[in-house]
């Protein structure tokens, strides 16, 4: 699902909402988010999961085609953990 059909689909379970209105409450959603995580912050969304940012230190790599070595920077990565509610409904049994 992309963010589009995200917003369709709340607009069309919520017909007493405007579209324009829709689009902009998932927009704030993720901007919170979005800001949140660049400060360093957690963000859990019970039963849903958990963003949260991993720094990874610099290293040296390998580049694949001359197995040279390259200087990889240190950098901060985004990490999601599931919920229960979440994992346990991708783990149904039908």
């Amino acid at each position: 699902m992309i963010r589009s059909e995200l917003i369709q689909k709340i607009a069309e379970d919520n017909p007493h909402l405007y579209q324009r209105d829709v689009e902009r409450i998932v927009s704030t959603i993720f901007e919170e988010i979005i800001d949140a995580m660049a400060r360093g912050d957690r963000v859990e969304l019970r039963g849903f999961g958990a963003f949260s940012v991993k720094h990874r230190p610099g290293r040296t790599g390998r580049n694949p085609r001359t197995g040279e070595p390259v200087e990889v920077e240190e950098k901060h990565v985004p990490f999601f953990k599931t919920g229960k509610m979440l994992r346990d409904r991708l783990n149904e049994t039908d």
